[in-house]
């Protein structure tokens, strides 16, 4: 089938300049031709995500991630080319033409996508209606009494499901299918019979909103008590992936691009979320109950990357959460832990202390390390001697972890002073405690460089030195050498055909016919870094790189004539082989 039309991407690229695109996402700084920044892709701390504004395309040194306009916001955003297509069209107002995209089966799931997001948010509707429509007393009456204002109510979209028959009913008038309803996660079949029925029937709705404004999922509380689980969730779908979302990152977004965000607060459940909303902590998103994810850490990164954890007072019940924040600040997100009062959620500190006293909690945020140490001490008797050990040699275990030396020496400080040990003995301690084992591997004795080796590092040195239009390299004729490797060819036939209708060479242009992050190219675009390209030293490599594949080619050709002159009966011939095999030899020798 056909993509969209190459002139319209043309277009839409030129309305989507690369750092302005980038730079919603990730800070950028400007250092010399290029804008750089730490790879929203993988953990650094050293910046080698670069952003080249002239040929419109990132790559980062580390990771290898490279591409274009397009290819960022489908891997920042996690969407497919066409989604990211819209984004980018919206984004420039500008109207995607209608058309016919990858193959059959692609388009059979976009199509039955399209039809579950269409299903929830007809869904949405009626459970709204629901709560309007003057017989939903008891979903009222619980929103009355947690003191959830009207506008709020409208902003998170609450409703109602009634019972278990009236959304299938509803759903088949609108004439969807029963697949299309069971796909979608809010209808489901009963136990009994098999019957479609409301997968929340009777609960309080909560609507799960993703980044893009299209409802994905439902939340459901029950209303009284009931051998039923309070809180339940539709189940997962094309559409939703829980450890993939937040709740009220929606929100969320539009704070961000209404003023930006210095920091972000994780709770656990909606309704934390809406109560926290409704005092003013606009910039709330909830787990919805889970442990932390990676997919969630990244998703939280791209509003801020300061994050406040407010989960239970329960110190107990948190240590399982540890690793949920562990993954947060994997992900290079500053971390605090928001202390609550024992027992209470950050909903019961909003009605019992308001906005002033919630704020208060937040301004005594916890470091990671911190909190860890705290919940650690909770789990022991310090005044036992035996339980006392045990808290400090696992505390030490949590200090070791941390890299700075000065974080150290002052929990070693705060240490000392809850145990009684002397500072001397605790820091005698911490230097044979055990460590976290190291991400970094050892390395390896490097293995000494081959013959093949050399051939492709040449070959990726004559491609970059001609696709970056290095001086040295403006006038050379990429005929002159041949290439072996698939991409390799790609590369100098886009190249060549460039030069021969009069055309600039653009390096974004490669990731319209090259895969997405292929290795090779990555590699040929890491010699786009500082100066590798430039000077006297770059053009002797250049001209090595030449002599290399010239004499890779000699040997090639030498070895295949040897090769025949052996099996030749002929004398005539084999007069003639030895003949061109003498001339190799001694090309050879030239180029040695």
């Amino acid at each position: 089938m056909k993509g969209p039309d190459p002139e319209f991407i043309r277009q839409l690229k030129s309305k989507n300049d690369l750092v302005d695109v980038i730079g919603s996402y990730v800070h950028l700084e400007k250092k010399g031709a290029n804008y750089w920044a730490c790879c929203p892709f993988h953990h650094e701390k050293t910046p080698s995500f670069a952003v080249n504004a002239a040929d419109q395309f990132y790559h980062c040194f580390g990771c290898g991630a490279s591409g274009d306009v397009i290819t960022f916001v489908r891997e920042i955003e996690s969407v497919d080319f066409m989604d990211a297509v819209r984004i980018l069209a919206e984004r420039a107002k500008l109207p995607v033409p209608e058309t016919e995209y990858d193959s059959e089966e692609a388009a059979r799931a976009k199509k039955k996508r399209d039809e579950v997001l269409r299903l929830l948010r007809d869904t949405a509707h009626f459970y709204l209606n629901n709560l309007n429509g003057g017989r939903a007393d008891k979903h009222v009456d619980y929103i009355l009494k947690r003191g959830i204002s009207a506008p709020v109510v409208r902003k998170f979209g609450l409703g109602a499901s009634l019972n278990f028959r009236d959304l299938p009913r509803f759903l088949r008038s609108k004439g969807y299918s029963e697949e299309a309803m069971l796909e979608s996660g809010a209808v489901t079949k009963s136990d009994r019979g098999g019957e479609l029925i409301d997968s929340l029937g009777g609960r309080l709705i909560f609507p799960i909103i993703n980044a893009f404004g299209d409802v994905v999922a439902f939340g459901g509380r029950m209303l009284e008590k009931t051998d039923f689980a309070k809180y339940k969730n539709t189940k997962e779908t094309i559409v939703f992936n829980k450890s993939k979302n937040l709740y009220n990152i929606n929100l969320v977004k539009k704070l961000k691009k209404a003023g930006g965000l210095s920091d972000i607060i994780i709770v656990e459940g909606y309704m934390d979320a809406i109560s926290l909303y409704q005092a003013g902590f606009e910039n709330v998103v909830a787990s919805m109950g889970t442990a932390l994810t990676k997919e969630q850490a990244r998703l939280a990164k791209r509003y801020a990357d300061n994050v406040l954890i407010s989960y239970d007072g329960d110190f107990a019940g948190q240590k399982g959460a540890i690793r949920g924040l562990e993954i947060l600040r994997e992900e290079q997100l500053n971390v605090r832990v928001v202390s609550l009062p024992e027992g209470l959620d950050p909903d019961d500190v909003i009605k019992k202390q308001g906005h002033e006293g919630y704020q208060r909690c937040l301004d005594g945020a916890m470091p990671l390390v911190d909190f860890k140490l705290e919940a650690l001490s909770r789990r022991y008797d310090l005044k036992n001697t035996e339980q006392r050990r045990e808290y400090t040699a696992q505390a030490l275990r949590v200090i070791a972890g941390e890299e700075s030396a000065s974080v150290r020496e002052d929990l070693l400080k705060q240490l000392r002073d809850k145990t009684g040990t002397t500072y001397e003995s605790l820091r005698r301690d911490l230097e044979n405690a055990p460590r976290e084992p190291s991400a970094a591997e050892p390395q390896e004795q490097k293995p000494r460089e081959d013959s093949a080796d050399r051939v492709r590092k040449a070959c990726r040195f004559i491609l970059a030195s001609v696709l970056f239009g290095a001086k040295y390299a403006k006038n050379f004729d990429l005929s002159r050498v041949s290439f072996s490797d698939p991409v390799h060819n790609t590369i100098a036939e886009y190249i060549r055909m460039q030069q021969k209708n009069g055309e600039r060479v653009r390096p974004s242009a490669l990731f319209e016919i090259i895969e997405e992050n292929d290795a090779e190219l990555a590699d040929i675009l890491d010699l786009s870094l500082g100066d590798s390209l430039e000077g006297e030293a770059a053009a002797k490599t250049f001209e090595t790189s030449i002599k290399t594949l010239e004499r890779a080619a000699t040997e090639e050709e030498l070895n295949a004539l040897s090769a025949r002159f052996d099996a030749e009966t002929d004398a005539a011939e084999r007069k003639n082989l030895t003949r061109r095999i003498l001339e190799l030899t001694l090309r050879l020798k030239t180029l040695n």
